[in-house]
């Protein structure tokens, strides 16, 4: 079973995710509209099924809600995919929404890393600040321990762009822990 579940509580954030890489329901409630909607894009375009329950000092701004839901999503993915065998390991992905062109390339190597390559004309899309954009994937790949790369080749309005990205992520990631001969590691080295 490729599940899991997460929960991370400070005095700024509680946060609770479940997950299952190979879909289900999808409840997402961060007190961020904007932010729940991309989540539900995510579970969407991924496959994945995600239930995602945030409490965060708001009344200060969006930011520890939005990075420490990226962590404890990324936990929870790291936590599903166990010892990382039997999957495709790889996987790009490229959104078009209107106007906008984004692009997302994944390794789900155990080696955290994130490349984020996008500036958003609009700073404010609803109640979502356009930079926590980046703060969410961060925390996503370096918890999940993959190789994250996302780029926005052109768009003009933050909505479209930020939407693009994180349905290009969703799809990069469903191409990446798609199950492949079970037990074997995509790897020369024999283990991720």
């Amino acid at each position: 079973m490729r599940n899991a579940e997460q929960i991370r509580e400070t005095r700024e954030t509680k946060i609770t995710v479940r997950l299952s890489l190979d879909g289900g329901s999808s409840e997402i409630q961060t007190g961020i509209g904007f932010f729940d909607h991309m989540l539900n894009a995510f579970a969407t375009h991924g496959g994945f099924g995600l239930q995602v329950q945030a409490e965060g000092d708001l009344f200060v701004d969006g930011h520890h809600t939005v990075e420490d839901t990226g962590i404890v999503l990324g936990r929870a993915f790291r936590q599903a995919l166990g010892d990382r065998s039997g999957i495709a390991r790889f996987g790009s992905f490229y959104v078009p929404m209107d106007e906008a062109l984004a692009f997302a390339a994944v390794d789900v190597s155990g080696r955290p890393f994130s490349v984020f390559d996008a500036q958003f004309p609009q700073q404010v899309v609803g109640d979502f600040d356009a930079c926590l954009t980046e703060e969410f994937f961060r925390a996503f790949a370096m918890n999940a321990e993959l190789t994250l790369h996302t780029k926005v080749e052109y768009g003009k309005n933050s909505h479209h762009m930020i939407e693009a990205m994180f349905k290009a992520v969703a799809h990069a990631l469903r191409l990446a822990v798609a199950q492949t001969a079970p037990g074997q590691v995509l790897s020369t080295k024999g283990s991720l």
